[in-house]
């Protein structure tokens, strides 16, 4: 009855063993390649699954997030003979289990042994300064170069980047100088381009500056003209009506005689010069008339004699 009991407590234990074998919980992102009589059968994805135990077995798990692939540091001798070291990471994700399984040993030394090879092979084709400064273009040709070769292994290379390039002392040296020599050139062309443009713009504006003098003194001119036209055209006008004026009233000449007469005592009078004697105006007029008396008198002798002849 004991030796019963036993062998049952031993049978259910071993039925709960292969039970528990048997059930299978992936997680989310990981993928398991079972095998069913050494033999591939299926991949299992997250979630609850049942496989046959003894019969089914787990040959690999892996994940299907994107993993890191570390390129260890080396030195690597550009085309124009300069030795460097260089390292960098590549980014890659499992999309088929099945050929990551069974198609590679170990897809992640191989995409790292692959790596060195392609970057050697690509930076001896270039030269030292096309290294550094096309790191984007390297990053390019190794991605397409390990794409290719990761896909017949489930594998997608899904960026490359160079971490790091290392020159010798000597060399960074050299190019701190030659860097340096470029600087005090860019500086120097920048300060002769500012003064030519400094110089363009103060010769516009002297430019500008004679324009604009030439065209005020063109329009001073201009009035000046005018005024003096329009002064000459006053004085013709006045002269007209001062000539209708003496045509139609005889005093007008008189009145302008004695204004001028006027005109003239007013300056004499505010003259300093000491070589002056005003006298009054009944004598320069009686002065004036005796004048005028003395050529008529004259005159009518004359007219006498020639009549007498």
């Amino acid at each position: 009855m004991e030796a019963t009991l036993a062998f049952a407590i031993a049978i259910i234990f071993f039925a709960i063993v292969i039970i528990a074998k048997g059930v299978k919980i992936v997680s989310q992102s990981d993928l398991y390649v079972v095998e069913r009589l050494g033999k591939f059968h299926k991949v299992l994805h997250g979630g609850f699954h049942i496989i046959i135990p003894v019969i089914d077995s787990v040959r690999a798990i892996l994940t299907s997030r994107e993993q890191l692939v570390d390129i260890e540091k080396q030195a690597v001798i550009t085309k124009d003979n300069v030795n460097i070291s260089i390292d960098g990471i590549v980014f890659c994700k499992v999309e088929d289990a099945t050929m990551a399984t069974y198609n590679v040993v170990n897809f992640k030394n191989a995409i790292a042994n692959l790596a060195m090879t392609t970057l050697r092979a690509e930076i001896g084709g270039m030269d030292l300064d096309d290294t550094l400064s096309n790191r984007e273009t390297l990053n390019a040709k190794l991605q397409t170069e390990l794409g290719n070769a990761a896909t017949n292994w489930g594998i997608k290379v899904t960026r490359v980047e160079i971490a790091d390039i290392s020159v010798p002392p000597t060399i960074e040296k050299a190019m701190n100088m030659q860097m340096e020599a470029e600087r005090e050139k860019r500086a120097i062309q920048t300060k002769a381009e500012a003064q030519k443009e400094a110089q363009i713009r103060e010769a516009e504006a002297f430019k500008q500056s004679e324009i604009l003098k030439a065209e005020a003194i063109e329009r001073m001119a201009d009035a000046k003209r005018y005024e003096q036209e329009q002064t000459a055209a006053g004085q013709q006008e006045a002269m007209r009506l001062i000539n209708i004026s003496m045509m139609e009233n005889e005093k007008a000449a008189e009145f302008l005689l004695a204004k001028d007469r006027v005109a003239a005592f007013q300056a004499l009078a505010k003259s300093n010069s000491t070589n002056k004697m005003i006298l009054p105006y009944d004598v320069t007029q009686m002065i004036g008339s005796t004048s005028v008396l003395g050529d008529a008198f004259f005159k009518g002798i004359s007219d006498q004699k020639a009549n007498n002849a």
